[in-house]
């Protein structure tokens, strides 16, 4: 039996790969980050919960998952970098869909890197409850808290969608503003919300989107947030070909119980269930 309730397999061919890269040289307050790939595998064994997702779909059966461990985070960030975007595009290679595991989100510019190259038409979810829209942070412009600032300025993204956020400043609504990103605000949420993408999408997931009760193993919690069951519901609804995604600050140090680690699990499998619809729509056409 592997993770992720047994549906991870060793295997040269796969449908989707989990990467984990255990890195928070980026985090700006509270160390711990670097330890959330091996605290999501911890709570995603198939001991404790099994392969079935809501949407009716076995992950065991249905899609071939394999881990491909950790990235290797020795070094400078710039060398880090390199080694993600490298070892993400080896998944893209192979038309694998990646699922990285952070780590602090300073991750997600190099995985999105490797994103636009093989989707040049990329749409990007972002679930956060900060935009992470700085210029710079405490002078450092790969900080955690500005990804998304370097993703548009470096035209990664086609079209960014930011759900959850509830700490933008004046300067990040003026970024969203330049660029055309749609943010969607916790105090304009609805539970309605339905969400459609007509380009491939990668969603970025920071658990801090969720509200501490849901997600208290973050270093920066930012209350008022998200349920775990309206993430689930909107991932559900999405209409969108998934071709990704990273799940990152879950910092187990802060964790209670096990209750954030749990949560990244269960968004990770619902996601993987969306993805695997669309492997077999795919399928079905070819």
């Amino acid at each position: 039996m592997n993770d992720f309730g047994g549906a991870v397999k060793e295997n040269d061919t796969y449908n989707i790969a989990i990467l984990g890269v255990p890195y928070d040289g980026r985090s700006s307050y509270i160390k711990g980050p670097s330890k959330g790939p091996q605290a999501i595998r911890a709570a995603s064994t198939g001991e404790a919960i099994n392969a079935w997702t809501e949407l009716g779909i076995n992950l065991e059966d249905a899609v071939t998952i394999v881990d491909l461990g950790d990235v290797d985070v020795a070094g400078n960030f710039s060398d880090i970098s390199v080694r993600i975007e490298e070892r993400v595009w080896e998944i893209l290679a192979k038309d694998g869909l990646p699922i990285v595991l952070g780590g602090d989100h300073s991750i997600s510019l190099p995985v999105v890197r490797a994103m636009a190259k093989k989707h040049p038409l990329l749409d990007i979810l972002h679930f956060d409850a900060h935009p992470d829209l700085y210029e710079e942070f405490y002078g450092d412009r790969y900080s955690h808290a500005c990804p998304f600032a370097r993703i548009l300025d470096e035209g990664l993204a086609k079209n960014l969608v930011q759900v959850g956020i509830r700490a933008s400043t004046g300067a990040h609504r003026q970024k969203a503003a330049a660029f055309g990103v749609r943010t969607i605000t916790m105090k304009d949420w609805q539970d309605d919300l339905t969400l459609a993408f007509s380009n491939p999408l990668y969603i970025s997931f920071d658990v801090d989107v969720l509200d501490p009760a849901f997600a208290p193993g973050v270093s920066h919690l930012e209350p008022g947030g998200l349920s775990t069951r309206q993430v689930v519901n909107l991932l559900h609804g999405l209409e969108a070909d998934i071709v990704g995604m990273d799940v990152v600050e879950v910092n187990p140090a802060r964790d209670i119980s096990g209750i954030t680690a749990a949560a990244a699990v269960k968004i990770i499998m619902e996601a993987a269930a969306k993805m695997t619809l669309s492997i077999q729509a795919k399928q079905k056409e070819a």
